[in-house]
């Protein structure tokens, strides 16, 4: 029974170094395609977040318990990209 064993793994031992480098390459190539995807779906999403106007809306309270008196319920999520309730500030010292 050890002959046999012994008998294996001394034919298995020259596969395994090439088994190896394919499986560590392998794992290489999959960690930095998920690092990839996650940059781009981090910029796409930071691209959506950017379009959100509730900061410059004058209606904009800039309080965590109370951020939009109009829409409280949407303000700073992607519903209110095309709020219709939205008016610039003119002036930001007076808001």
């Amino acid at each position: 029974m050890f002959k046999l064993i012994s008998f294996l793994i001394h034919g298995f031992q020259p596969l395994l170094i090439p088994i190896c480098f394919v499986v560590a390459w392998t794992v290489i190539i999959l960690v930095v395609l998920s690092l990839w995807a996650a940059a781009r779906d981090s910029v796409t999403t930071a691209k959506l977040m950017h379009q959100i106007p509730c900061t410059g809306c004058q209606y904009f309270t800039d309080n965590y318990r109370l951020k939009c008196t109009v829409r409280p319920s949407i303000a700073n999520t992607e519903e209110a990209i095309n709020c219709s309730d939205y008016q610039p500030k003119t002036n930001p010292y007076l808001y």
